[in-house]
């Protein structure tokens, strides 16, 4: 610290006790005012000067540094051991108080969406005991045309058919009233992937009337090069004649080009790409949170508590969950039903048709054509239900499937 001085200076106590003060206080500058005696030949004088003081700061030294970072650091380790058993009460009080928060949410979702076991009459044990009975009469029988494979049914083979010249295209306009499988049976095809592949048809079930089609003369699908292919790969991986390609392609050179398209004769559409085009991949008939509750097969009925078959699948949500049509088809019939409660039968073509159980509210209205993601009712709990939730069902050509190997 550096203070300007007068010869014969003096501090009063109060004036040096000021200038410790300032040092404690560690500011960088400050005014303070001290008394000066002065030397005169006729005695002493007293005057008050206002001094400006100012801390100043030695040469910065490594060891200084250390020591004070030590010191700090012991300081700094004894305040955390003196606090260490208040941070863990603190700790283990936060933990406890989240713990209880997240119990109390997961006990309120648990109460929302299972209300507990109904009071069973003696007169429900029937219902319990058709309740294959009672899905069957809701499922409308229809006879597939097309196989897994996409072949049709009791389609007549052509005895001879020519391999050997160019594939050819006629166009033909859709009629009312025509499907897929009625137009490649017009024209002799065996197989509806024909039809999908050369028109790259992504669902079937939106043809319409008028729209044009490319017909090719023989069943095939269309292949489209990429790089690295050749022509014997192509070959074996569809399992196709060599010469049979080359001459219905009528190709002079075995050369392929990235992004060239091939009519592969005889082959067909893989099963994933032909159900996504045929409208055989079904949606989650619920978009929000819910919880499978019960799977489809054998279980322990959760009211009677009696082995059963469950028809479907249980999806646990919230009551007025929206419920969505799982494919686009045309609603053929909304009721109520002891079991079931609210439900809604949608068709959806090519033998397929879905069930939705237990709503609080039906929103479809029979004879409606919906597509595919419609709301079509609100989930509830009415019927034969522990809580609620949706019942799912999907039917193929009248019988039952588990709806997890129809949902994408």
């Amino acid at each position: 610290m550096k203070i300007s001085t007068y010869k014969f200076l003096i501090f009063s106590d109060i004036g040096f006790m000021e200038v410790i003060s300032f040092v404690q206080d560690s500011r960088p500058s400050r005014k303070i005012n001290l008394p000066v005696f002065r030397t005169r030949s006729s005695g002493y004088s007293t005057e008050v000067k206002n001094f400006a003081v100012r801390q100043i700061s030695g040469p910065f030294s490594l060891k200084i540094f250390f020591m004070e970072l030590g010191r700090r650091g012991s300081e700094l380790a004894g305040l955390f051991a003196r606090s260490l058993p208040r941070i863990a009460l603190s700790s283990i009080f936060i933990a406890a108080l989240i713990a209880a928060l997240v119990g109390l949410v997961k006990a309120s979702y648990y109460f929302e969406n299972f209300t507990g076991p109904l009071s069973i009459q003696a007169s429900d044990g029937s219902d319990i005991e058709n309740l294959n009975k009672i899905m069957s009469e809701f499922a409308l029988e229809a006879a597939s045309e097309v196989d897994e494979d996409g072949k049709i049914a009791d389609a007549k083979i052509p005895l001879l058919t020519n391999y050997t010249s160019p594939v050819s295209f006629q166009t033909y306009k859709v009629q009312y009233g025509d499907s897929i499988s009625t137009i490649a049976r017009k024209f002799g095809l065996t197989n509806v992937g024909t039809l999908i592949s050369v028109n790259d048809i992504s669902n079937v079930r939106q043809l319409a009337a008028g729209q044009k089609l490319k017909i090719p003369s023989i069943d095939g699908i269309i292949y489209t090069v990429k790089a690295g292919d050749s022509l014997n790969s192509i070959v074996e991986k569809n399992k196709i004649s060599l010469k049979e390609l080359l001459d219905v392609n009528d190709l002079t050179s075995e050369v392929l080009q990235a992004g060239q398209q091939l009519f592969l004769p005889r082959a067909a559409l893989d099963q994933k790409t032909l159900k996504t085009a045929m409208g055989d991949r079904f949606i989650l008939p619920i978009s929000a949170k819910f919880r499978w509750s019960s799977p489809y097969g054998w279980r322990e009925d959760p009211i009677a508590h009696v082995r059963s078959f469950h028809t479907g699948t249980d999806m646990a949500c919230p009551t007025g969950t929206p419920i969505l049509a799982s494919m686009s088809g045309k609603v053929i019939t909304t009721g109520v039903n002891r079991v079931y409660g609210n439900y809604v039968i949608i068709d959806h073509g090519n033998g397929y048709q879905t069930l939705y159980a237990h709503m609080s509210k039906i929103i479809a209205q029979k004879g409606q054509w919906v597509s595919q993601g419609t709301r079509i009712g609100l989930v509830g709990s009415t019927g034969y239900s522990t809580g609620p939730h949706l019942h799912f069902t999907v039917y193929k050509n009248g019988k039952m499937v588990n709806p997890l190997s129809v949902l994408k």
